[in-house]
């Protein structure tokens, strides 16, 4: 006999909303007496969704950054600002792979 549980997502949204950690949403649905499997399936669901608000924010820090980069490299091919070119060479660049690498921590690092 097979049961169905279903995952209260409200419970997971006010989860992100207050920032909680996997072990204290744990206690707390351990306090309200689910068991394991039903633990597990929220903290599953509460993983997932953070993992997914992370990716979102990592993406979005990457676009800017290639966009800045790509506005750099134009930039400093057409010349237009003679008096800025090593601003935008140097500065501009290192600010544009920054922000890429910035993405890069929030998509990869957990």
């Amino acid at each position: 006999m097979s049961y169905t549980t279903t995952v209260r997502m409200e419970w997971v949204q006010q989860w992100m909303a207050d920032k909680r950690e996997p072990h204290t949403i744990e206690e707390e649905l351990r306090l309200l007496g689910l068991g394991a499997d039903h633990i597990e399936e929220h903290l599953s669901e509460y993983k997932k969704l953070r993992h997914s608000k992370r990716l979102t924010t990592g993406f979005i820090w990457l676009g800017i950054g290639a966009f800045l980069g790509f506005v750099s490299c134009v930039l400093s091919l057409t010349n237009p600002f003679p008096a800025l070119y090593f601003w935008i060479l140097y500065g501009l660049t290192s600010v544009a792979i920054t922000l890429i690498f910035v993405g890069l921590y929030f998509i990869f690092e957990d």
